[in-house]
């Protein structure tokens, strides 16, 4: 059960850490070194959909196992 939780927190990480490097890509978060590189903007929505899996994937498996 620890596992999922894990997996659950990872995800959710990596959704707001993908969100950010998206928006410094994209050039709405400015101040960083990041910002107005395309090359965060598409490594940004990679691990944000990388992330939701992870989250899915975690939530499903702890509902499943609170069932039994």
């Amino acid at each position: 059960m620890k596992k999922n939780w894990l997996m659950v927190a990872f995800g959710a990480l990596l959704v707001y850490g993908g969100g950010t490097w998206t928006l410094q890509g994209l050039d709405v978060m400015r101040g960083s070194a990041m910002s107005g590189v395309t090359l965060w903007a598409v490594i940004g929505p990679i691990v944000a959909v990388i992330g939701l899996v992870l989250l899915g994937v975690g939530l499903a498996r702890l509902r499943r196992t609170r069932r039994r």
